[in-house]
């Protein structure tokens, strides 16, 4: 499932289970490509335009994107930059 953040509280949404938190903007390339690949994960996906909330980047020290966090039940658990496979991905979500 693949949600956009609109004004909702993000820490309310994430506080249970493992969601992939995707930080993107929507002028940025790499962005764009990644959006089909987050769409195939079983995972609760989060999209997060930085442009619409640059506090909840800041907090989360996105200095580019994409960048992609992986949470289980609210913890930050990792954060990796750039575009990944679907593959990577999984392996990531995986380890958590």
């Amino acid at each position: 499932m693949v949600k956009h953040l609109e004004n909702e509280n993000m820490k309310e949404i994430i506080k249970e289970g493992v969601w992939v938190v995707d930080f993107y903007a929507e002028w940025c390339g790499p962005c764009k490509m990644l959006g089909p690949v987050l769409e195939q994960l079983q995972e609760n996906v989060l999209k997060i335009n930085v442009d619409n909330h640059e506090s909840l980047a800041q907090e989360y020290g996105v200095m580019s994107i994409p960048t992609i966090c992986f949470f289980k039940d609210g913890e930050l658990k990792n954060k990796v930059v750039g575009f990944r496979s679907k593959e990577e991905i999984e392996k990531l979500i995986a380890s958590i």
